[in-house]
């Protein structure tokens, strides 16, 4: 909108209040930052020219009131610094009107609709006093001295009016896209690691972290290996996400993927425990192989009135959902794959199928969600839900539910139960599959083969933000999946572990949206069946871990993430070496 053409008339419009003014021109700035649809406008002569197919927006906003009184407005009171130019428009002139329940809303935009109606009004206001001799010759003066006297300033808005217009019309037409706003995430990562002599269950003639190790004849004991100190690397990990929304309320997740990462924990492990213990979380290739692009994420939400919301989609990111804790959360959190999250969750971290949310109250919300497996980092065969073989309801699939209560922002509660069924492959429930054995190899105790698994999973997660600067949090989980031997003859089992975490968090450390934060953690202590277990039982011992880390912002989108972690009695081995590993990752967002 082109205000110099109608100079003339806003003096007496806004009844010598220069501050109204001045008020446009921050409109005409905050106009091109919140509308898309503002195009530049070109003068016509005739409405008729408009661009036809469009409808005047009939909104209730648009029943309007005639007042004679400024002061049966009940929002407006004389001390707003437009109160004496609404009055004079309001009582003097008579061309403004208020709302049906008697408000102006003064600090409210109007649309081009109102404007316009407005507009018209004033005008035929001003005509039609003319015409009855109402206008006096001091307000004609007046008008005129008005005109003249801020001829320079309305001659200034204007131009900078069509500056910003015009600045509008380039941004439209070479944005990305009307409806998809894309954002990315970069993550270098310098990962060293002090620890040599390593205990591991791994096969011995095939020494692999995807092999299962193999049982002594004899002792009908698990293979075990020692593992030598591996060098330190460097690695990335790009995250690019599309956003689209085709109505405003509903959202298309596309997220793309691609690193190369390969932490030097990973040389330590026990076979089936790739990318867990002492392995930051963006210290990771993405997909199953190095340097290839992958969809990470892919699925539709829309909402189902004003509290329901539903997701749909071939790949769903499980944990966009549940298991959310603010000082567990890897990007600004505790980062490594123990500690960003229960280790025995869900055994479909990605997964077809949907997800339902419902915000029963302002603090209680409901979610529940159906999973087949399709996550980006396993093997095509591995990925059951787009297989016709197994399809979207056979193994491995998740069936999850969560309630959280947030009795204030700096308090939270959730829960969660997760029932499964992982999928036997090559007769081991093994590997990312296995949650919540979870991870390693199982077989049934005599190194036979096993069928596909049921598995349960209840977890609950808190964090509290005591003070600002100082919070508590913890984790506790539960997990039991069912050994079905194929051997006649060899009875079911079952394997039952636990695992827990509690950590400090410390916000703001050092400088404002920087956060500290201490974390130990339990992530795997059997309770019963560990016979099952040819990888991840160890020699009886449990694992434990202690965390640190501390999230830097250098800029809104620059940030530096210095970890160190210590992994005591590693895969399980009582009498391990301590593992000691440190990470430097550089972050950032755009």
């Amino acid at each position: 909108m082109k205000f110099k053409k109608y100079g003339f008339l806003l003096p007496l419009l806004l009844a010598g209040n220069l501050q109204i003014i001045s008020n446009s021109a921050r409109a005409a700035e905050q106009e091109q930052e919140t509308s898309t649809a503002n195009t530049e406008m070109q003068k016509i002569p005739s409405v008729s020219q408009i661009e036809t197919g469009k409808t005047i927006p009939q909104s209730k906003n648009i029943t309007i009131n005639q007042i004679t009184s400024v002061s049966q407005l009940k929002d407006v009171q004389p001390t707003e610094w437009g109160y004496e130019a609404l009055r004079s428009l309001v009582e003097r002139y008579g061309c403004i009107v208020g709302y049906p329940n008697a408000t102006f809303r003064g600090d409210k935009a109007i649309s081009r609709w109102e404007f316009a109606a407005g507009l018209n009004a004033c005008l035929n206001t001003m005509e039609r006093l003319i015409q009855e001799g109402s206008v006096s010759k001091e307000d004609l003066d007046k008008l005129k001295r008005l005109t003249s006297e801020f001829q320079s300033e309305l001659a200034a808005l204007g131009a900078k009016v069509d500056n910003l217009e015009s600045r509008v019309a380039v941004l439209e037409n070479h944005q990305f896209s009307t409806t998809t706003k894309l954002s990315g995430l970069t993550f270098l990562n310098i990962t060293g690691l002090s620890g040599n002599n390593i205990l591991a269950n791994r096969d011995p003639n095939n020494n692999s972290n995807f092999s299962p190790p193999v049982r002594d004849p004899v002792t009908n004991q698990p293979s075990v290996v020692r593992l030598s100190q591996p060098q330190t690397t460097f690695s990335y990990l790009t995250w690019l996400t599309l956003n689209t929304s085709f109505t405003g309320k509903d959202l298309l997740i596309t997220q793309l993927a691609v690193g190369n990462g390969n932490s030097p924990a990973n040389n330590l492990a026990s076979a089936g425990y790739y990318n867990q213990w002492g392995v930051p979380y963006t210290d990771q290739t993405a997909g199953p192989n190095a340097n290839e692009v992958v969809i990470r994420e892919l699925s539709y939400q829309f909402p189902v009135g004003n509290t329901v919301n539903v997701v749909i989609g071939p790949r769903i990111n499980f944990y966009r959902y549940f298991g959310y804790n603010p000082y567990t959360f890897f990007l600004t959190g505790a980062g490594s794959f123990d500690s960003i999250g229960s280790t025995l969750s869900n055994p479909v971290d990605r997964g077809s199928g949907a997800v339902i949310t419902w915000d029963i109250t302002k603090e209680v919300q409901v979610a529940v969600a159906y999973l087949g497996q399709n996550t980006e980092f396993l093997p095509a065969f591995l990925n059951t839900s787009n297989n016709p073989t197994e399809g979207l309801f056979g193994a491995t699939n998740s069936m999850t539910a969560q309630v959280t209560y947030n009795p204030s922002k700096d308090l939270s509660f959730g829960l969660f139960y997760t029932r499964s069924s992982s999928r036997a492959v090559g007769g081991y429930i093994n590997g990312a599959d296995a949650n919540p054995l979870p991870y390693g190899y199982a077989d049934d105790g005599q190194g036979g083969p096993i069928n596909n698994g049921e598995s349960n999973a209840i977890i609950g997660n808190f964090s509290w933000t005591i003070t600002p600067k100082f919070a508590i949090f913890g984790r506790y989980s539960y997990g039991n999946t069912a050994i079905y031997p194929l051997t006649p003859g060899i009875p079911n089992g079952e394997v039952d572990v636990q695992s827990w975490q509690v950590g400090l968090g410390f916000p703001d450390l050092g400088k404002e949206g920087a956060l500290g934060v201490i974390s130990f953690e339990a992530p795997t202590e059997y309770i019963a069946g560990r016979q099952y277990l040819l990888s991840g039982a160890g020699n009886g011992g449990n694992q434990y871990e202690l965390e640190f880390s501390y999230f830097y912002p250098l800029t809104n989108n620059i940030a530096i993430v210095p970890s160190f972690y210590c992994i005591w009695n590693a895969n399980n081995f009582n009498g391990n070496p301590g593992v000691y590993v440190g990470n430097l990752r550089a972050q950032f967002s755009f």
